[in-house]
């Protein structure tokens, strides 16, 4: 009898003490460094999820049950995804059951998308760039469409620096083509009123950040640190 409340209190001590995991997606140009802002409180365990160059001709579908293996489904988790990392948790949330979702600076479905991402996947003008062109194109275009990430430049270019063109290729194929008709409706989305790669316009956000832009996540990360905690507070 001893044995057993002793063996109770253990295991109600042990379901106590567990935290809930938070994977954190980083977008297609950035890693881990995106979210170095970001310090969430003691009672989340926080997990990076690394994004691999999707193998060729893959759907965003396909990518995201590929990186699925990187997530422990046996206790509570939670995603939070930007830019097409969000795009990934959108796909994930079909066959996983995290506590919450919250999608940063990123698309719920493909209607979000601007229209000359839907326009390419009618007429995939992306196929004549070579993949090299692809790589530069981002480095060159980045600073001109998002100016305050040279608020951040070094991390910027050094995030964008480590990915390979094949990477880079296969990962816009990715988003052109991506196939989501309608977005998961338990998904949080915070979108910045300054976002040029990813307008506003197009997006149902469940906050606004004014004049936030697509890198808000790190040139606003105390802000954006601040919503988060009483998000995963609610």
């Amino acid at each position: 009898m001893k044995n057993l409340f002793l063996l109770c209190f253990l295991l109600i001590g042990c379901a106590a003490m567990a935290k809930t995991t938070v994977y954190l997606f980083p977008g297609e140009g950035s890693d881990e460094r995106i979210f170095s802002k970001i310090s969430l409180d003691t009672n989340y365990t926080v997990v990076h999820v690394s994004l691999p160059t999707p193998e060729e001709g893959a759907s965003m579908k396909e990518y995201a049950q590929a990186i699925s293996p990187q997530i422990d489904t046996t206790g509570s988790f939670i995603f939070i995804g930007v830019s097409l990392g969000g795009m990934i948790c959108s796909e994930l949330a079909d066959f996983m059951k995290p506590d919450k979702i919250i999608i940063i600076s990123s698309a719920k479905c493909r209607s979000e998308l601007p229209h000359r991402y839907r326009f390419q996947r009618i007429i995939p003008l992306n196929k004549l760039v070579p993949e090299k062109l692809v790589k530069s194109g981002a480095r060159f275009l980045q600073p001109i469409v998002e100016p305050d990430r040279e608020l951040h430049a070094e991390i910027f270019n050094s995030m964008l620096a480590s990915k390979s063109p094949t990477y880079y290729k296969r990962t816009v194929n990715l988003i052109l083509n991506w196939a989501r008709s309608k977005p998961n409706k338990s998904i949080i989305h915070i979108h910045g009123t300054n976002d040029h790669t990813l307008p506003i316009r197009n997006i149902k956000a469940d906050y606004v950040i004014e004049g936030g832009s697509h890198m808000m996540t790190l040139t606003r990360g105390e802000e954006i640190n601040t919503l988060l905690q009483t998000i995963l507070s609610k």
